[in-house]
């Protein structure tokens, strides 16, 4: 497995982050039990789910999976870093969402307890809150920070200028700040290269993408890495296989006159990418895992990635890319 440092950080992660959000819905508590052992076999130490993962309103049910395969014991909780978002809805009261103070305060209070740990290694913001001042939210982190119940903080679907605001202000009060961000990046959703990729450059900012297969499209049909072949799948990806057909027949072609899989290619230009840290992946079963790991090996060259930008064209960094 290979490593690298989340961000401008010291703290060292694994090149795959393992996504967690099928443990519960998708995969059974067993499974999932197995394929965090597996990830852990293989050197993934770059675990990330959330609050509301299992969506079922205010019952965390993914996070005490997580936290029962951790009371296992034998170095688990050591050897993992652990990373779960506050935002979403908990429960049907005004304040059991979103980032006020109150409800990040209680949201982690909840976290640690499903997760059977005394610390969340990084605190992920699972989208920003426009009514929230950037002030009250950093006094709330500042808080877990100091009472030592959260190390690392990071945001999700935020814009470019959200982090450049958050950075700045964070910077103002002597933080540290966010380390990471979570954005939706695969070949065929490449506008955060115009400007959230640039700001988390800047600001020495991780980024985690999410989606790299998007929803198991980029497989064509193949090993899905997770994302999943179900009848449900095909049905909800049916719009984004069909809009792009003739995109996803030239990559196959070209995935084909590679020799590799279309899953592991896609995964490797993401690898590939600046500022990308590592890239999300959520298996459903081992054999998922596993076959996935190919991609950390997988060079591409040059001309390789100059024929995928041709057939999934990406931006230039703004105001360039619409403004000359």
């Amino acid at each position: 497995m290979e490593f690298t440092y989340l961000g401008r950080t010291g703290l060292k992660v694994s090149r795959f982050c393992l996504g967690t959000m099928n443990f519960g819905p998708e995969t059974s508590e067993q499974d999932a039990y197995a394929i965090m052992d597996a990830a852990l076999d293989h050197g993934i130490n770059f675990f990330d789910t959330a609050n509301v993962y299992g969506w079922q309103i205010g019952e965390g049910i993914t996070e005490n999976i997580i936290g029962r395969w951790l009371a296992q014991g034998g170095g688990r909780r050591e050897k993992v870093v652990l990373a779960t978002k506050v935002y979403g809805e908990m429960g049907k009261w005004p304040n059991q969402s979103r980032l006020s103070a109150l409800h990040i305060r209680e949201a982690c209070e909840a976290s640690l307890r499903r997760l059977k740990t005394d610390h969340i290694d990084l605190y992920q913001m699972h989208h920003v809150d426009r009514a929230t001042p950037w002030e009250e939210l950093f006094i709330a982190m500042e808080t877990l920070i100091r009472q030592g119940k959260v190390v690392y903080i990071g945001s999700s679907n935020f814009a470019g200028w959200h982090i450049a605001q958050a950075s700045e202000i964070a910077k103002q009060r002597g933080m540290l700040g966010l380390v990471s961000e979570q954005s939706k990046y695969n070949l065929l959703t490449r506008k955060v290269e115009l400007e959230v990729l640039p700001a988390c450059e800047r600001y020495g900012i991780g980024v985690i993408p999410w989606s790299p297969l998007a929803s198991g499209v980029l497989a064509l049909g193949g090993r899905t890495g997770g994302a999943g072949d179900s009848r449900r799948n095909r049905d909800l990806t049916k719009p984004l296989r069909e809009g792009h057909a003739a995109q996803l027949e030239r990559y196959g072609a070209l995935c084909q006159k590679l020799d590799e899989e279309p899953a592991d290619v896609a995964m490797a230009w993401l690898l590939s990418r600046p500022a990308v840290t590592a890239p999300i992946i959520g298996p459903r079963t081992i054999d998922q895992l596993t076959s996935g790991l190919r991609a950390l090996e997988l060079e591409l060259s040059d001309e390789t990635k100059a024929e995928l930008d041709a057939i999934f064209p990406g931006y230039k960094t703004a105001p360039e890319d619409y403004a000359w």
